[in-house]
């Protein structure tokens, strides 16, 4: 019996390691959190503020609605999306979700 209690304790003292190591394996995990989830959507966030900043009037989108238009008149955060000649709506800038290009509403 005594041979298996000091077997089962000499494993448990060759499983502990270096303590760098577990201070090695935190710094990877952050990496790779950084690498494949932080860095990505900050990329994609900066991009969507610009083209809401670079929206001007008679540029054609696509909001998140999924509704194409041209804008009329930008008033602060919000917009004026005209749908067809005789509608127009008001939306949140940050909603729009594309830019498409010019001509593209009347060839549709």
């Amino acid at each position: 019996m005594s041979l298996l209690i000091s077997t089962a304790h000499a494993a448990q003292g060759a499983q502990q390691g270096s303590p760098y190591m577990s201070l090695i394996m935190i710094v990877v995990m952050i990496a790779i959190f950084y690498f494949l989830l932080i860095r990505p959507q900050s990329k994609r966030m900066k991009e969507h503020r610009t083209l809401v900043e670079s929206l001007t009037e008679g540029s054609e989108v696509v909001f998140a609605g999924g509704l194409m238009g041209r804008v009329v008149k930008i008033d602060g955060e919000y917009a004026v999306i005209e749908l067809n000649p005789s509608n127009q709506i008001k939306i949140q800038r940050a909603s729009v979700i594309s830019v498409l290009p010019e001509g593209t509403l009347k060839n549709l």
